[in-house]
């Protein structure tokens, strides 16, 4: 299969943003409705709504709103989507997110798995915030939403990320 040259989703960044979540790749359903976390069993978009991030909750077409809210998203993969497993071994692209990261400085930058902050990070990472940064930028660890991580999901970080994410506004 050729490279891609167009990532499968667009990122949602801009300078100012209080938070950015990063995930590893789309999943097929995301790549195929061209939207962030899209398939119904993945729990992103009622996270963000149960941990107070949003003030509803949103159907996955709808993440263009987020900049609304202070809140951005990327991946580690750009131009590959599907299961971890199945990636080929180059997909995450750890020094573009840095560019991405550093180029936009969100205050926040969360990883929406360990597997994602491993990859971007070189080394393994637990959940919550961590010590390192990128630039100004702070990180924090989330269990990820997917419906495949089921046994490991706890909203309690998630609610810790959003008093850091009311934080992040109202000092920007």
């Amino acid at each position: 299969m050729p490279r891609r040259t167009d990532p499968i989703l667009p990122d949602l960044l801009q300078p100012g943003l209080a938070l950015v979540f990063c995930g590893t790749a789309a999943g097929r359903r995301s790549a195929a409705e061209r939207a962030y976390y899209a398939h119904p069993g993945n729990l992103f978009w009622r996270a963000l709504f149960e941990a107070g991030l949003t003030p509803r909750l949103l159907a996955p077409a709808e993440f263009p709103l987020l900049t609304g809210y202070g809140i951005g998203l990327t991946d580690l993969a750009k131009r590959h989507s599907g299961n971890d497993a199945d990636l080929p071994r180059d997909a995450f692209d750890a020094p573009a997110l840095r560019a991405r990261v550093e180029r936009h400085a969100p205050r926040l930058l969360a990883f929406t798995s360990k597997n994602a902050a491993r990859a971007a990070l070189g080394h393994a990472v637990g959940y919550g915030m961590q010590e390192e940064t990128l630039g100004q930028t702070r990180l924090f660890v989330l269990p990820s939403p997917s419906g495949q991580a089921r046994g490991h999901w706890d909203i309690g970080p998630w609610r810790a990320l959003a008093a850091h994410y009311r934080a992040a506004r109202a000092s920007g």
